[in-house]
């Protein structure tokens, strides 16, 4: 059987969960794609391992990347968040600084690398710095390609050879700057997530930092190129242009000159109707919209195109008019689930703020109810927030909190309860979606992340890693003169920056708000209700060792942010890390813990697994940042039966 074949033979047994891969432990099952499959289930079929032989997992191999701080171009590596890919007994993973190297899936040991050199542009503008989180495959005949978007280009290497295929693009490289509706700074355009192919297609989006606030910042429109050649095929404005519907949500044509709003997360693909779900992200400014009044179409929408034509099929907006930095941030989650007695093919969006929405994928019509309900309005001049924002009736958040209220408060005894809430009362509070303030408004959503959901096939549930941390957003005048926002290279009258985003929710080292602060979820999409919610991490080692908490029984879960996901398996297990030094495996069902490996750097990315041609199934997941990024794969021991 060939490398195809065999990739088609993978996806088919992740997609409609069956076991008829694990008939023979040497049959090879691969990992083809970032999240598994084309619908992004992360999801596995195999039950090599399972709550008895997890147990026995330890550490087959691992891998060193060489990425180090660069002070000739002022780089430093950020987190290692690659999740590779697995195809013919390869292992694919891009480093932080963009490297793409080829391991062997049994052993590790280095076959290639291609450094696209990345570092000479300097650091990059996303926040997080340099990271990367994985490519795509494509089979043109015989031969394996890969694309590898980095910064602002898309490259196409040879997976022989690990060199570029010279008849596609510029001699293997597309300047992705080139077609979009206004000129881009290379140095403010970047795309560090993984492309997906549809048929001979590779589609991309983009992304642009945060801190981006002048005027004709990049746009991240989502572009579709020839696989073999790289001619442009089709391109959707993610801000609607001359023509478009949806330039009216953009008042006083603020469309002309509004940036970001990136398909920054990645986009998911419905290969047998030829759909594309693009999950939108945010304008800037991102925290005030005085110069972009209006819902702001596509910001924070969900978006279906037609795969062939980029034309849109539907699009639902889960944030009018966004201020908040609560981009769509992670692939949509294909699934097929039964609500009330009907069949349906859906479509599910987690957000950052804890809410799920979900589709009938062909015709965008909620499965559940979505209400508008009234939140509160901004304080800040030339502001005019939306009235309300849509809320979906079920699933029920999957975050324990939302938004920042006294009750919030750390409460583990009744002393620290009294100093958190006295610190919190200086700053503005209120539920979800109550906007930043001069003062400072404590913002609490409590959501997901880039790392998705991963959703199981045999039983319906999609399983989410929360973080739950208080922030500080606060507003000032933009003036050019003071501003400390080193990408606010403007003399423009854009209203207001962000004088504080993000940290700052914190008294005496300790979080204001209460533990856990980080949980994973297990959402029934069958029923629409949360089946189980577990603390997930052991949380920080320094806010154990604050002298403010010696005497304090802390709980042994306090919960360790972070952004990656889990992926689930069809032998019973849900593997997840991002947070703290170690990787879990929980019983799916109830959501037990059932394993756990100390690691001697942070776990930072979500995981994947396969089996080898050995007839070993690998867990493998990155860890660490900076210099010391190193791809970690867990395995029984070598000659072990793993199946009871």
């Amino acid at each position: 059987m060939n490398v195809k074949a065999l990739c088609a033979l993978a996806l088919l047994g992740s997609i409609v969960g069956v076991g008829a891969q694990d008939r023979s432990a040497s049959r090879m099952v691969e990992w083809p794609y970032v999240a598994g499959d084309q619908g992004a289930m992360r999801y596995s079929p195999l039950t090599d391992l399972n709550a008895d032989t997890v147990k026995r997992l330890e550490l087959a191999w691992q891998w060193k990347a060489p990425d180090r701080p660069m002070p000739e171009f002022g780089t430093t590596p950020g987190n290692f968040t690659s999740t590779p890919l697995m195809i013919d007994n390869v292992l694919y993973v891009t480093t932080n600084y963009n490297r793409l190297v080829a391991l062997d899936a049994d052993s590790g040991a280095e076959k290639w690398s291609y450094d696209p050199k990345a570092y000479e542009a300097g650091m990059p503008t996303l926040a997080g710095g340099f990271r990367h989180r994985g490519v795509a495959a494509w089979h043109d005949g015989p031969k394996l390609r890969i694309f590898l978007a980095s910064r602002y280009r898309l490259l196409c290497i040879d997976a022989a050879t690990g060199t570029l295929v010279p008849s596609f693009g510029n001699k293997g490289v597309l300047d992705l700057t080139v077609g979009l509706p206004k000129a881009a700074n290379k140095e403010h355009f970047e795309y560090n997530s993984a492309p997906v192919v549809y048929k001979n297609l590779v589609i991309v989006g983009g992304a642009s930092g945060d801190s981006l606030i002048y005027h004709n910042a990049p746009t991240g429109d989502v572009r579709a190129y020839d696989a073999t050649t790289g001619k442009q095929a089709w391109i959707f404005h993610v801000v609607p242009q001359e023509g478009e519907p949806g330039r009216e949500t953009w008042e006083n044509d603020s469309w002309k000159f509004t940036g970001k709003t990136t398909a920054w997360a990645g986009v998911t693909v419905d290969e047998s109707r030829g759909l594309v779900y693009v999950p939108v992200g945010e304008p800037n400014n991102n925290y005030y919209g005085g110069r972009r009044l209006g819902d702001n179409l596509y910001a924070d929408s969900v978006v279906c195109l037609d795969a062939t034509t980029g034309k849109r099929k539907w699009h639902f907006q889960t944030l009018h008019h966004p201020l908040f930095d609560y981009d769509l941030p992670a692939q949509p989650n294909l699934m097929t689930i039964t609500v009330g007695g009907k069949k349906i093919d859906a479509v599910a969006q987690i957000t950052k703020q804890g809410l799920l929405f979900v589709f009938d994928r062909v015709t965008g019509k909620p499965v559940w109810p979505i209400e508008e309900r009234r939140v509160p309005e901004s304080e800040i001049p030339g502001e005019r927030t939306a009235r309300t924002q849509p809320f979906p009736t079920k699933p029920p958040p999957f975050a324990a909190s939302q938004g920042v209220e006294l009750e919030d408060a750390f409460d583990l005894t009744p002393e620290l309860k009294t100093a958190a809430q006295a610190e919190m009362k200086k700053y503005r509070l209120g539920p979800l979606y109550t906007p930043g303030s001069l003062e400072g408004t404590l913002t609490q959503p409590g959501g997901a992340n880039w790392g998705g959901g991963a959703f199981d096939p045999e039983t319906g549930l999609l399983y989410i890693k929360t973080s739950s941390n208080i922030g500080v957003l606060k507003l000032e005048k933009f003036d050019p003169a003071t501003s400390r926002n080193p990408f606010a290279k403007t003399n423009e009258d854009v209203g207001y920056d962000t004088a504080r985003s993000g940290g700052g929710g914190s008294f005496k080292g300790i979080p204001l708000n209460k533990p856990p602060y980080a949980h994973l979820v297990a959402v029934d999409m069958n029923k629409g209700d949360i089946a189980w919610r577990v603390p997930f991490g052991a949380g920080s080692k320094s806010l154990r060792a604050n002298p403010a908490l010696k005497d304090v029984a802390l709980p042994a879960r306090l919960g360790s942010p972070g952004a990656p996901g889990s992926i689930v398996t069809k032998g019973g297990l849900v593997f997840v890390g991002g947070g703290d030094s170690a990787f879990y495996a929980f019983d799916k069902a109830t959501g037990k813990e059932v394993w756990s490996a100390p690691i001697p750097r942070p776990t930072t990315a979500t995981p994947m697994t396969y089996r080898s041609r050995a007839g070993r199934q690998f867990v493998v997941i990155a860890t660490g940042s900076g210099s010391d990024q190193v791809l970690m794969a867990f395995a029984v021991p070598a000659g072990t039966p793993q199946t009871p």
